[in-house]
């Protein structure tokens, strides 16, 4: 097999960006002799952390480095400086675009733009983000399509841990029946705290304590990550066409310890369960907390693991379970992804 060589661009510089760029820098070597993986990094745009092009390539050490002393990149010594996302997307140089920027469910920007001027370009994409895939995955599925190229985004549900590729490619000859699972871990950390006495103030401030959840947690709390999260799951393995707007919601704000002792006299827990069902010809999906027998594998997984259960025809129920969170974890998704694009185009088997 032949040797594929990549060159890539982040758009996108954060802990995602940075866990990606730690794995490749570790695992140069391996992948070019067990995959024929190789890449160049050409550009690396980031909102707050600066801007730097070099069609000869930058060195991903230097720039971690440099980011992990400064937190910019702006005092990288070769290459052009100050080119917006949108001027680096539209050079000739990248093969693939890496796009982890923030999520933004109302409007999918800046990643929507991204995405779609990428692949309108004739480049791949891989990302992480979730806004642009929950909202508008048809149209950039389609823009994929006219322009030959892969959008890959692995990492938008149970990040590094496999869901949509286990989905689409494992069980591809199987008929998915429903999906549902745990999706968010900082949430699933709440309530297995609460399980062990906290009460739900106390598990929250523990959790961002510990970098679990966010000092604004609107976006766990409230259910609106793993909205976006089963949206996803029920238009891309399902065949929907669901909008976020659409998903029944209810997040975990309102759980007490009252709750979650009398779910415990009942041989039960509760847990904030995502899912995505068919049902007279139509896809429904709701997230909404959820009392779980202890006869149910989703029961026993705690603090911020996450679970997804596959029903199936051919195989019945398929569950995956791993971390659903990380800088290294979902740089480890956009990896798989270029792994994927690398197996399509005939870099390695």
């Amino acid at each position: 097999m032949k040797c594929m060589k990549y060159n890539l661009a982040f758009i996108g510089f954060g802990n995602v960006g940075q866990g990606l760029a730690r794995i490749l820098v570790d695992k140069k070597n391996l992948l070019k002799k067990r995959h024929n993986f190789e890449f160049n990094v050409v550009a690396v745009s980031d909102i707050k952390k600066g801007s730097i092009f070099d069609e000869n390539g930058l060195d991903l050490e230097k720039l971690l480095q440099l980011v992990q002393k400064t937190g910019t990149i702006e005092n990288y010594g070769d290459g052009q400086k100050g080119l917006s996302s949108i001027e680096i997307i539209e050079k000739d140089t990248a093969d693939i675009i890496i796009e982890v920027t923030w999520t933004n469910l109302e409007t999918g920007e800046p990643g929507l733009t991204h995405i779609r001027k990428a692949l309108a370009a004739g480049k791949h994409v891989v990302t992480t983000n979730k806004g642009p895939i929950a909202l508008a995955y048809r149209e950039l599925m389609q823009i994929a399509k006219v322009h030959n190229v892969f959008l890959r985004f692995e990492g938008t549900v149970l990040s590094g841990t496999p869901a949509i590729s286990l989905a689409l490619e494992d069980l591809a000859g199987a008929y998915v029946k429903s999906v549902r699972g745990i999706v968010n871990g900082t949430t699933n950390y709440i309530l297995t705290q609460m399980e062990a006495g906290a009460s739900y103030e106390e598990a929250l401030e523990t959790a961002q304590k510990l970098g679990y959840a966010e000092a604004d947690p609107t976006m766990d709390v409230e259910a609106w990550d793993p909205v976006a999260k089963i949206t996803i799951l029920a238009n891309v393995v399902m065949g929907g066409d669901l909008k976020v707007k659409d998903v029944e919601r209810r997040g975990i704000t309102s759980i007490t310890i009252e709750d979650i002792k009398a779910a415990q006299r009942e041989g039960e827990r509760i847990k904030l369960i995502a899912k995505a069902w068919r049902e007279n010809g139509e896809i429904k999906a709701k997230v909404s907390p959820e009392k779980v027998p202890l006869t149910d594998v989703l029961a026993h997984i705690g603090g911020t693991l996450n679970a997804l259960t596959f029903d199936t025809d051919v195989l019945k129920e398929v569950t995956t379970v791993g971390r659903g969170a990380g800088g290294v974890e979902a740089g480890y998704a956009l990896l798989s992804d270029m792994l994927a694009i690398n197996r399509y185009l005939g870099g390695t088997r």
